[in-house]
């Protein structure tokens, strides 16, 4: 296996735009380029925008799993993106300024720096590159230019506005969208066409903005699909291999970024081969936003225990395609299918002792793109036959589409397999979970015991009354042992009796 050269079954992908699945070959064979809409950081990121994330991040492992490197670019929001996807209305950035008492530079770093430390919690790779929004106003304003040249907008009192007639096949990749979706996009006096779009908003008179820029359209704040297009292009080129996105984006945003490619291009390419989308993660019924308030964060899980990988390991158990519905049942079945694989895997890693290849690839990085494919050769060597038929089955689940769902079984039965060494079946566990970022090399069943934001005792005083527990089980004082366990357990603390270093757990409430 080489960097250049895919291993194992052909990869095959959906694209939203041709709604087909097709082969995946990259446009350059030594470099996979890769974009993501990234997060508008006015305030934390919900669950139902981190699935996104670990779709990616699953896509990205896999292209690096069979062998290629990946040129990933992620932008961060922080001017633009509007209360909701019409051309009126506050800026989400400015809104969460005004109500914060704060600059938005100030809400944009905190929320940024939010955001990132959510991703290290899912074990996500960082991108290739951090792209941010208003790092690259010159730039929009140029591509706005370009695309006035070209004849393909025009100007109103609100700015400067994308005529969606000049393009081919506009909203192709939507689909057929009806009069509640075109509705999205405001009414706005002089409008061409209920879908053209802002491509520069001009401040209105008096207005005072903590964000604007001088432009030919006078002062005011660049729309925001136009972000996207030009920093995708900027660093990935004008056709690139894969654009992935929350399916909300496929609607409205995607089909204005693809319109804006077009024009700038003067071609009917769409800026991507492939347009990939992952489903909504949903709440009891509904899609889970910010906008219906009370959302649940990734640090809300914490606070209630509950490892982030848990989260993780809950979005790899649907197709990215399909829904996934939220639940704290759902969230502490996971937690405990977590804590299985983790138990197996320092059970093995127990058994094989410190192989030589496990300390080279924890030197090399188990998770640094490029490298996958040496690690992967260097754990895949020392398989035999029946391991590495178990190996072909996981690559031929994952190259269908990510269809990981079905990799997680074997995953389960590759490591419980008694018939295959234990230091194989540690070699599978590790090639597997480079493709599913589970951590489970590194995680000790220990580090699964986050404490919660509620719990009513210290871990001292825990420690300190099952030492007094063990001492009155050795003076077979059953009664005190006893009491000391239900005091524990009514403090939130289970006993585990005969678990090794992991002598007692937090009773979660979720």
């Amino acid at each position: 296996m080489t960097d250049t050269a895919p291993a194992g079954a052909p990869l095959m992908l959906f694209d939203s735009l041709t709604r087909s699945t097709r082969a995946f070959a990259p446009i350059d064979p030594a470099m996979v380029r890769l974009y993501s809409c990234g997060p508008t950081v006015y305030n934390f990121a919900h669950l139902g925008n981190l699935r996104a994330y670990v779709f990616t991040d699953t896509l990205r492992r896999t292209l690096n799993w069979k062998g290629w490197p990946v040129n990933h670019v992620i932008n961060i929001t922080d001017v633009g993106h509007l209360t909701s996807d019409a051309d009126e209305g506050d800026d989400k950035m400015e809104a969460a300024a005004k109500k914060a008492a704060r600059t938005i530079w100030e809400i944009a770093a905190f929320y940024t720096d939010a955001f990132k430390a959510d991703l290290r919690g899912l074990n996500i790779i960082a991108p290739t590159l951090w792209s941010v929004a208003t790092d690259h106003i010159q730039d929009m304003i140029a591509f706005a230019r370009t695309i006035e040249a070209a004849g393909a907008s025009y100007e109103l009192d609100g700015g400067l506005y994308f005529d969606t007639s000049k393009v081919p096949d506009y909203g192709r990749l939507a689909g057929a969208r009806g009069d509640e979706t075109v509705g999205r996009i405001a009414e706005v006096e002089g409008k061409r066409n209920a879908a053209d779009f802002a491509l520069w908003r001009r401040s209105a008179t008096g207005e005072q903005r903590q964000m604007e820029w001088m432009s030919p359209w006078g002062p005011g704040a660049p729309g925001w699909h136009l972000e996207c297009s030009v920093m995708s292009m900027k660093y990935l080129g004008s056709q690139f291999d894969i654009h992935t996105g929350g399916i909300d984006h496929r609607e409205i945003h995607h089909c204005n970024e693809i319109a804006q490619n077009q024009a700038f291009t003067g071609t009917a390419a769409s800026g991507a081969n492939f347009w990939m989308h992952n489903n909504f993660l949903v709440d009891r019924g509904g899609k889970m936003s910010k906008s219906k308030g009370g959302f649940a964060t990734l640090a809300g899980v914490i606070d209630k225990g509950v490892h982030p990988l848990a989260y993780r390991l809950l979005c790899l158990s649907a197709h990215y395609r399909s829904e996934l519905e939220f639940s704290p049942e759902a969230l502490a079945a996971a937690l405990t299918r977590l804590t299985r694989l983790v138990l197996a895997a320092q059970q093995l890693r127990d058994k094989a002792g410190d192989p030589d290849w496990l300390r080279l690839i924890d030197e090399t990085g188990a998770s640094k793109g490029a490298s996958f494919a040496y690690q992967r050769s260097v754990v895949e060597a020392g398989l035999g036959a029946k391991a590495r038929a178990l190996i072909v089955q996981f690559d031929e689940a994952l190259s269908n589409d990510l269809m990981v769902p079905q990799t997680l079984p074997l995953l389960e039965s590759a490591i419980a397999d008694k018939a295959i060494p234990a230091e194989e079946r540690l070699r599978l566990l590790a090639s597997m979970d480079l493709a599913l970022g589970l951590g489970l090399l590194r995680l000790r069943r220990v580090d699964l015991r986050l404490r919660p934001a509620d719990a009513r005792i210290e871990d001292d005083e825990i420690e300190a009354l099952i030492e007094q527990r063990q001492a009155a089980r050795a003076d077979k004082d059953y009664a005190a042992s006893d009491r000391i366990r239900d005091e524990l357990a009514g403090r939130g603390v289970s006993v585990m009796d005969g678990a090794g270093d992991m002598r007692w757990d937090w009773i979660l409430d979720l």
